[in-house]
């Protein structure tokens, strides 16, 4: 009780919610391969009953298993986390040229990440911290610049793809013909 006086969201969401919906919710939320136990953590969940979720998850194609680690680990289906994405982007109100606006806020973020640093990726800013005079909080605000960079790439080719496929992303009220 302690923990969820202290943290009051995880004890609300402990409450409110099943072990299978927070493996759910974790699973929804990787963006990289994570092992069964790191899962099990982040949900709250024992380990056993979250590796039968994880299991349904894989035969139902929305989880992905990589047995060829030291550890097997669950990754999503990225295409279908990019084209759910680029339809709730176009479901959510916002214009295309809002969403061409937002496109272009981001790369000159990374376009003035790249001046700055003098580095043209986020790796290549990580390998700025060998530098031995970087202070710690330079350290520390040069690894969350690298983690945002990775993070606006990703939503660069997400935003990037709803534009280009505006039309196609459209709701429809009719349902398709067979054979058309």
């Amino acid at each position: 009780m302690a923990e969820e006086e202290s943290n009051p969201e995880s004890g609300l969401m402990a409450r409110q919610t099943t072990g299978e919906d927070r493996v759910r919710m974790v699973t929804r939320q990787l963006s990289e391969p994570r092992t069964a136990n790191w899962i099990a953590s982040e949900a709250g969940w024992s380990h056993e009953p979250t590796k039968r979720v994880l299991g349904r998850l894989v035969n139902d194609g929305i989880l992905h298993r990589d047995d060829s680690g030291t550890h097997t680990t669950y990754y999503p289906d990225y295409r279908r986390q990019a084209m759910q994405e680029a339809m709730r982007l176009r479901d959510s109100g916002h214009t295309v040229e809002e969403l061409t606006d937002r496109l272009a806020e981001m790369k000159t973020q990374i376009r003035d990440w790249e001046d700055e640093f003098d580095v043209e990726s986020p790796n290549l800013l990580r390998g700025t911290l060998v530098d031995e005079t970087l202070e710690a909080d330079e350290e520390d605000r040069r690894r969350e610049i690298a983690r945002e960079w990775e993070r606006l790439q990703r939503r660069i080719e997400i935003v990037g793809f709803a534009i280009r496929e505006w039309d196609f992303l459209a709701p429809t009220t009719e349902p398709a013909e067979a054979g058309s």
